[in-house]
């Protein structure tokens, strides 16, 4: 397989940029050759006096389609070896009416005007410098436009994809359109002086017959290649549902992906692959592979949901045994797309992390590179959470609390959203650059008679809609100085099925005392079309649940409010006390409050020895509540999603609701449990 300078990580090496030395050496060639360091004859494409511009464009594109096709028809690359540029509509429309503007005033793009300018152009080198004074003009200006920056963001997008056709039929469509193209650009130019170099000519005839047939040759080569890598298609395109398709698929080695097609892919950033480290989190927590995220096997139909049929999903473990049961479940579940890490995370150290010089068998010419370049890319660090918060990347399907650096080198990700929840005075003063304004409040309404209920999902995906999300974007939420607004948040995303989202741990507080980059801009932003999900709230739970755990063993209650609501002695509700068998822990013993207003998380071990005394196990049933839930989302998610509880439910209207029904009953006094 040929490794790319992208995949390996070496585009700043100098074989890198001796390589693009002869590569734009070469380019330039070419330009010259072909008469574009003339802008008479570049600005002939908009009088159809001279059509060279659309030709050389169309053989380019085609050449590299079709090139690159057979190398991947041929599986000597992938196509996450290769960068794919981001769709970002907003920006790329601007910019393309810019350029466009530019060329038909100027003839020069900025390859052809340094084309020109080595002919001695001097309009080119006019060109040239005002391309350089934009782009200075730009970077100054960026504060101001940095929302268009990122405008209409959709990542990588496949035009076949986004058509519903395979990569062949692509491929063939667009090779016939650029034939077309070619014979209309000959037939204008004749139309338009007279004369054509290739109009009907047997060279043109054969050019046009050569590349069809190039295109076709893609079906005999591939004839199933779609998005997913030729060595994924099979798999991703017939989920198995017996047990004869299990056994086929694991035969016929269709059912997992070897620790170093991993590890390019991962290095490359593929955009589409989930991994899974599916062992207990004390032991993801002390060492995992980059990149992945901890769900437990119980969770795992319900986290991967998002995932199920697009891009790749690949479970690993210490060995193979519990991802595997677990990638047949799933694709009895319906999942075509899921894949074992061959020989576990053993086997990935070993193939992929092991030193050159500790591995006893020759290695092939490149090899000793393509390793090292493997330990450099795992072995960075990830930005660790002071705190002990365990963090996750940017794609991750498991929301966790991240930290201010691991923010501030992720501000122009593509796909980011970063949700200000602090009052809109505070808003407007100073935030992080891009952020969007968000009261916690507007997510809640009266739902039932019962007030401050979480909105149902219509409203919530309408509001999402208003600020411009959807469901593929990385949400970083930040709190003011109460952390479990940032949570309450959380629940909402996760009420639709949104589980890309993480909180700043530290509050905007700490981010601001760091000397962060901060502005009082508005960012742009157009309207989106979230969808609405209404099966994905497994977790929110109603009185009628909650009172029939009473007396049933093996339910553990928490209530998070404060000891002296919880015991009776206070009370701004209908009545004082608990629900009767409740715990009391309360959600302020979860965080370290300064007296400078940043807040954060506990430590896990902190975190995890205090609950510890409190749950019998980590998959037992556990109910929390507050008042109104607020407070209590903020267990909901120090359980769930730092501790690894996996049956962790959601009492929304709380105390609220449950003092209000006279016929439910009511304990007041102290603790019915000893807290820790």
């Amino acid at each position: 397989m040929i490794n790319t300078l992208y995949s390996l990580d070496t585009l700043g090496t100098p074989v890198a940029f001796f390589l693009s030395l002869l590569v734009g050496g070469g380019f330039g060639f070419a330009l010259e050759r072909a008469g574009f360091s003339s802008s008479r004859r570049l600005a002939g494409v908009f009088y159809f006096t001279d059509m060279a511009v659309v030709k050389v464009m169309f053989s380019a594109l085609i050449t590299a389609m079709l090139g690159l096709s057979y190398l991947v028809a041929f599986g000597w690359i992938h196509m996450d070896q290769v960068f794919l540029m981001p769709t970002i509509y907003g920006a790329q429309i601007v910019g393309g009416l810019l350029f466009g503007v530019g060329f038909a005033m100027g003839a020069w793009c900025p390859g052809t005007a340094a084309a020109g300018l080595a002919a001695g152009r001097i309009d080119a080198l006019v060109f040239l410098v005002g391309t350089i004074g934009g782009s200075i003009l730009f970077s100054e200006l960026f504060p101001f436009i940095g929302g268009l920056y990122t405008a209409g963001d959709r990542g990588v997008q496949m035009a076949y994809d986004a058509l519903g056709i395979s990569r062949n039929v692509f491929a063939l469509s667009f090779t016939l359109v650029a034939v077309g193209a070619f014979w209309l650009a000959e037939w204008a130019e004749k139309a338009r002086t007279g004369h054509s170099a290739y109009l009907g000519s047997p060279f043109l005839k054969a050019f046009s017959l050569a590349l069809v047939a190039v295109a076709l040759g893609l079906f005999v080569l591939a004839p199933a290649t779609t998005g997913v890598s030729p060595e994924r298609t099979s798999l991703a395109a017939a989920p198995a549902t017996d047990e004869k398709t299990l056994l086929a698929n694991a035969e016929d080695a269709r059912d997992h992906i070897e620790p170093d097609e991993l590890a390019d892919r991962l290095m490359a950033g593929q955009s589409d692959l989930v991994l899974v480290d599916v062992r207990p989190s004390a032991e993801f927590n002390a060492y995992h592979i980059r990149g992945a995220v901890n769900v437990p096997l119980a969770q795992l139909a319900e986290s991967l949901q998002p995932h199920k049929n697009k891009g790749i999903v690949v479970l690993y473990s210490n060995g193979m045994t519990h991802p595997a049961q677990a990638r047949d479940s799933l694709q009895r579940q319906g999942f075509g797309n899921v894949y074992l890490l061959t020989d576990g995370l053993q086997g990935f150290r070993e193939r992929c992390l092991k030193p050159v010089s500790l591995r006893s068998e020759p290695l092939p010419p490149g090899a000793a590179v393509r390793i090292n370049a493997w330990r450099a890319f795992f072995a960075a660090p990830a930005a660790s959470a002071k705190v002990g918060i365990a963090t996750a990347p940017v794609d991750a399907a498991k929301p966790r609390a991240v930290e201010t650096d691991w923010l501030a080198a992720r501000l122009q990700a593509p796909g980011l959203k970063i949700i200000d929840l602090r009052s809109q005075p505070e808003y407007n003063t100073a935030h992080i650059p891009g952020s969007l304004s968000l009261n916690v409040e507007s997510l809640r309404g009266n739902i039932g008679g019962v007030p401050s209920m979480l909105l149902p999902p219509a409203m919530l995906a309408a509001q999402f809609s208003l600020l411009g999300l959807n469901p593929s974007d990385t949400i970083v939420l930040v709190p003011g100085d109460k952390f479990h607004d940032a949570t309450l948040v959380g629940m909402a995303f996760e009420r639709l099925g949104h589980m890309n989202f993480a909180v700043l741990n530290g509050t905007y507080a700490k981010w601001a005392q760091e000397g962060r980059p901060a502005d009082a801009a508005l960012p742009s932003v157009a309207a989106s079309a979230y969808p609405v999900r209404e099966d994905a709230d497994r977790f929110t739970v109603d009185l009628q649940t909650v009172a029939a755990t009473l007396g049933m063993p093996g339910t553990t209650i928490i209530d998070v409010r404060p000891p002296d609501f919880y015991a009776g002695k206070k009370s701004d509700e209908a009545r004082a006390g608990h629900i009767p068998g409740a715990i009391n822990r309360p959600y302020t013993e979860d965080v370290i409050a300064s007296s400078n207003k940043v807040t954060a998380l506990k430590t896990l071990d902190i975190l995890a020895a205090a609950y510890g005394q409190m749950i019998p196990s980590k998959d037992a049933e556990v109910i929390v509540h507050c008042r109104t839930g607020h407070q209590a989302s903020q267990t909901y998610f120090v359980l769930k999603h730092l501790l690894g509880y996996s049956n962790v439910r959601w009492y929304d209207a709380g105390w609220t609701e449950w003092s209000a029904r006279s016929d439910q009953p009511v304990v007041n006094g102290a603790p019915s449990a000893a807290r820790p």
